[in-house]
């Protein structure tokens, strides 16, 4: 084997990010490396390329143990890394990106002539016709992603690892760089692959390695593979005909009143267009894998991104949702699956980390007085059993488990009527877990409220859901109700490719 990585482990502060993991790697090869959000995909990444120094395991290359220190170092060792987004310098030329660090030189200054030349030799065999004088920004985005690959090969030239590559190309370009990884192969590289579209993992790869919850769980040859099984591994669960009570619970023949209803919403490169009604009081699942189009969804909804085509529309006609401030003064909320990049303010108190939406909605003018802020703190403090010692406290000091509880308790305090929970139990405790299910059921039958939950766990939608949308490459491609809601089911509407058939042809 080109490349072995035995029994890695990686350890942060209340987290065991890889787990003793295994994996290998042979000269000539494309492996896949997928799994969902927190499964440990990029921290063996960051293990194997410096950023990161484990804390148990052997890393061997061409038979030698290794144990970099840096990405430079594991460069100079033969690994590169090419990531989504590129890392050049898009206002230097292409000549100039090719040679960063490595400019050939006369006189003491640098020969762009001679600096010209090696950059078109290290082009040569890409199949790219192009001005290496002119700036990378003046390429697409395709070519700037096989500029990258070039560099990395010409400093590495053992080991590549394409960290979602595709996810910004259209269909001409992946195949355009598929080629080219293909290419790669055919010298010896071995090429890691990091991917959310199946199609294209089935349609380039070789083998296929799953992670989930920082723990190796399958790897497997990817002509041997179908796609339910491969679903099955990254979602945690086999498939199975299961009994529930789901149907009791979430009876699909009652009417509920319309609250929201959207119709050919959609963003180019982002979603499709898709029509969505909501009901008042109602739990919408929305099910798929990681890149699927479920948080694009949401972002959709909420203003984040705004919409190229459709409309939003109540009982009172159309709705703006062209920003954050818009879709909260529609009465909307959205807890982001990133709490804290995007959920939390770290610095603030927990109080004012409860009441910022809710101020946000008055507007600054008209401030909260301080004792309403204290009241509404302590009455969600109380209510959904918020751990910290004083409303005071920085909510960045608390566990994962109370600064999400934190979140929605911001927008609980809003009281909207349209709640976004976006992958809400991720990451915290089992006891946390079960209550902020319990709260979804709570609000819905209490306050009418209607709320969107996204989970990559499927006993959590089917739990709470009386719809379930499923999300595949960013299509909305089934609706699901009563008995429908169960794991096999969603499992196999995830699963099935484009055109009914295993997509040997997506590249």
């Amino acid at each position: 084997m080109l490349l072995t990585i035995r029994s890695l482990t990686k350890t942060f502060p209340g987290t065991v990010a890889l787990d003793g993991v295994d994996f290998d790697l042979a000269a000539g090869e494309i492996h896949a490396l997928l799994g969902e959000n927190g499964a440990g995909k990029s921290t063996l990444i960051k293990c194997l390329t410096g950023a990161y120094r484990r804390d148990a395991g052997e890393i061997v290359l061409d038979g030698e143990p290794i144990s970099p220190r840096s990405t430079s170092e594991a460069q100079d060792l033969g690994i590169g890394t090419v990531y989504q987004e590129v890392n050049l310098l898009p206002n230097l030329t292409v000549a100039q990106n090719l040679t960063f660090g490595r400019e050939p030189t006369r006189f003491g200054m640098v020969d762009a002539g001679a600096q010209r030349r090696q950059a078109e030799a290290m082009l040569e065999g890409y199949g790219l016709d192009i001005d290496v004088r002119r700036d990378l920004s003046a390429y697409s985005v395709a070519i700037r992603q096989i500029v990258a690959i070039a560099r990395a090969v010409a400093l590495s030239g053992k080991v590549l690892i394409l960290d979602e590559p595709t996810a910004s190309l259209d269909a001409r370009e992946v195949r355009m760089l598929f080629d080219v990884v293909r290419g790669l192969r055919a010298r010896g590289l071995g090429i890691v692959f990091v991917s959310h579209f199946l199609d294209q993992v089935f349609a380039l790869t070789d083998r296929v390695t799953v992670l989930r919850n920082g723990r190796k769980v399958a790897t497997e040859r990817t002509a041997d593979l179908d796609r339910v099984r491969l679903i099955e591994h990254m979602l945690g669960r086999a498939l199975e005909e299961e009994v529930t009570d789901h149907a009791k619970a979430h009876d699909a023949s009652v009417t509920r009143p319309e609250l929201l209803r959207f119709e050919n919403f959609g963003r180019r490169g982002h979603v499709e267009p898709f029509d969505l009604t909501v009901g008042r009081g109602e739990v919408l699942g929305l099910a798929g894998l990681l890149g699927s189009g479920r948080t694009e969804t949401a972002e959709l909804m909420f203003g984040v991104a705004h919409a190229h085509s459709g409309t939003a529309r109540d009982a009172s006609g159309p709705l703006d949702l062209s920003s954050p401030r818009a879709a909260i003064a529609a009465g909307f909320g959205f807890a982001p699956e990133e709490r804290k990049a995007d959920g939390i303010v770290a610095d603030l108190s927990v109080r004012e980390n409860i009441v910022l939406a809710l101020q946000a909605r008055r507007g600054w003018a008209r401030p909260i007085p301080r004792a309403e802020q204290q009241r509404l703190a302590d009455e969600y403090i109380a209510r959904l059993d918020i751990r910290t010692s004083s409303a005071e406290k920085p909510i960045g000091e608390l566990s994962g488990g109370n600064q999400q509880k934190a979140v929605l308790a911001r927008w609980l305090a809003m009281n909207p009527r349209f709640l976004i929970l976006d992958e809400p139990t991720r990451g915290i405790d089992v006891g946390a877990h079960a209550e902020i299910l319990r709260l979804i059921q709570a609000v819905t039958e209490e306050k009418g409220m209607a709320i969107l939950v996204i989970s990559s766990e499927l006993d959590e939608l089917i739990a709470v859901s009386d719809r379930v949308i499923v999300v595949r490459d960013r299509r909305h491609v089934a609706e699901l109700t009563g008995g429908e809601i169960a794991s096999d089911t969603i499992v196999r509407a995830i699963a099935a490719p484009e055109n009914g058939g295993r997509a040997e042809d997506a590249a």
